[in-house]
């Protein structure tokens, strides 16, 4: 009973103690893997440090030493579980406090964060000094500083953003090196609309979408890129949509693109109070519109869906059909050049090949036949005038 109590007071210190260093970073030796995770030892504790908090593509081995923040910290029995993390933006945020000096000292700020583990992040930063340059002081001399975090990161790629309280400069900073052209802020939708040259649009949205989004995360706000002619063609859209709806009028409707409503599926989230302001209209005015605005936009999700499973089977078929052509080419039931000699001898060639591949007709069928079926779907029809979800 007495070792019990021992056991659980001892417990309980070393869980007030690493309860206390959550979001801190710490350095430990990987002792040994189960499974995918890593066991690392640390001063009087074994951490855990699993598979989904490691940085992704990244190889750590037995004896070798890692730094991590700790996640979470919970009671297991007489024990106490340490979970670490190497993917969450505390650790890129200790980094920077541990290279770079005058965040200690208090005269660069790290303002926010936005990080998709092993491939980017962004760090906008501020400085109290005028005299201190904010962004070069975390780059260092020749990029030493910088440089340092990143092999720390397994050569994550870090982008230093100049911190601004403005908006309409905050965001194209996140968004750099993109040029932006203009900033539109729909305020009621937390949206702002970005406004680019056709050849900055792949650069200011970046690969997979990586760059807007990171983006967005830094500046707490839904970032959308387009081009001058794309906002041309969305608000026309909108406006003729949206002045379909019954006791909607133009006016009215020209009011929310003003406003950054852009589709129905905009419009269907709008807070019902602010459309009663602005249409001077009635609770039952304002629900028969938001009703109308979710069918449309339930419809519009229908048919951008349709036409997703539409383009999946036919890519899944032409890959049936380009696999079944490459072995009849492989067995030489095809011929890969042009039959040389007369028509006669030509359309010869021809009636063997055809006849060599009868065999495997039936075959390519079926399977053409069971892509169809599976996902066999008539392709939707969407109004000109209507906005799309």
């Amino acid at each position: 009973m007495m070792i019990q109590k021992i056991r659980e007071a001892e417990r309980d210190a070393l869980y007030d103690e690493y309860t206390e260093q959550i979001g801190d970073m710490i350095s430990g030796i990987i002792h040994r893997y189960e499974g995918a995770a890593a066991t690392v030892a640390l001063t009087n504790v074994e951490a855990i440090l699993p598979r989904s908090e490691q940085i992704p593509g990244e190889t750590h081995h037995v004896g070798e030493r890692v730094r991590a923040t700790v996640f979470e910290v919970r009671k297991s029995g007489s024990r106490v579980k340490v979970i670490l993390s190497r993917t969450r933006p505390q650790l890129v945020q200790r980094l920077f406090e541990q290279e770079i000096p005058e965040i200690i000292d208090g005269v660069i700020e790290v303002r926010a964060m936005a990080r998709e583990p092993g491939y980017r992040s962004k760090v906008a930063v501020s400085s109290s000094d005028a005299r201190v340059d904010c962004v070069g002081a975390c780059v260092g001399v020749r990029g030493n500083r910088i440089k340092n975090i990143v092999d720390e990161l397994g050569g994550e790629r870090i982008d230093i953003v100049r911190w601004d309280d403005n908006l309409e400069i905050l965001i194209p900073n996140a968004l750099q090196p993109a040029e932006v052209e203009q900033v539109i802020l729909c305020k009621m939708l937390g949206r702002a609309i970005v406004l680019v040259r056709e050849d900055q649009l792949s650069l200011a949205i970046g690969r997979r979408g990586q760059n807007v989004r990171l983006a967005s995360k830094l500046s707490g706000w839904d970032i959308e890129i387009m081009t001058q002619d794309e906002l041309a063609e969305s608000i026309d859209r909108a406006v003729n949509g949206f002045s379909q709806l019954e006791g909607m009028s133009v006016d009215l409707a020209e009011r929310l693109v003003e406003e950054g409503f852009l589709s129905y599926d905009d419009l269907s989230v709008i807070e019902p109070d602010a459309l009663m302001a602005m249409g001077e209209m009635t609770e039952e005015e304002v629900d028969t519109i938001v009703s109308q605005a979710e069918d449309k936009a339930m419809e519009a999700e229908a048919a951008a869906q349709d036409a997703r499973r539409k383009k999946r089977e036919e890519d899944r078929i032409a890959a049936i059909e380009a696999e079944h052509l490459a072995a009849d080419i492989a067995a030489g039931r095809i011929p890969t050049a042009p039959v040389a000699g007369t028509e006669a001898e030509a359309d010869e060639a021809i009636a063997e090949a055809e006849a060599a591949d009868e065999t495997h007709d039936d075959d390519i069928s079926k399977l053409v036949n069971e892509a169809t079926a599976d996902g066999a779907t008539q392709e939707a029809k969407v109004d000109e005038g209507e906005p799309t979800s």
